[in-house]
């Protein structure tokens, strides 16, 4: 007998809520059987835990959840690896793709920002020195400026 999981075991041990897990069922990465009456209770195969394992992964890397389930699926067809590990490169490779292109917008933005730092330091520094009050000269006291007792 092959080991089933309940939505809240899946829940508990991948630390995700069960909505997040029937959100991953409605888009076909997981398919349950359906037990109880009106099939009510869902009862997930160690196919569906590796599934839902697989799918985290692939967010983890960034992808969409489209590109997981089109690597995913590959997987279900028939077991030719060289295929499965050729369209698991081509999505890696377009992901890389357009991760680098975001960190180099990033590093546009990080240069960006710390060329108006310096140039607000610098604005700041010179408006600093510009309002610096003149050295204060002490008021001499008055004998006749001092409260008086009565």
């Amino acid at each position: 007998m092959s080991t089933t999981y309940s939505i809240s075991d899946l829940a508990k041990e991948f630390d995700l809520t069960t909505r997040a897990i029937r959100f991953y069922e409605d888009l076909g990465l997981l398919q349950p059987e359906r037990t109880g009456p009106g099939g009510r209770n869902r009862l997930y195969s160690g196919r569906d835990r590796t599934r839902l394992k697989l799918t985290l992964r692939a967010k983890r890397l960034g992808l969409s959840l489209t590109e997981a389930k089109d690597i995913i699926e590959t997987y279900d067809g028939p077991r030719d690896t060289g295929a499965q590990l050729q369209k698991f490169l081509d999505v890696l490779a377009a992901h890389r793709s357009q991760v680098e292109e975001q960190m180099a917008d990033l590093q546009a933005n990080l240069d960006e920002i710390k060329v108006h730092q310096r140039e607000a330091r610098a604005l700041l520094a010179k408006a600093s020195s510009d309002e610096a009050p003149a050295p204060r000269k002490r008021a001499a006291k008055r004998a006749d400026a001092a409260p008086k007792t009565p």
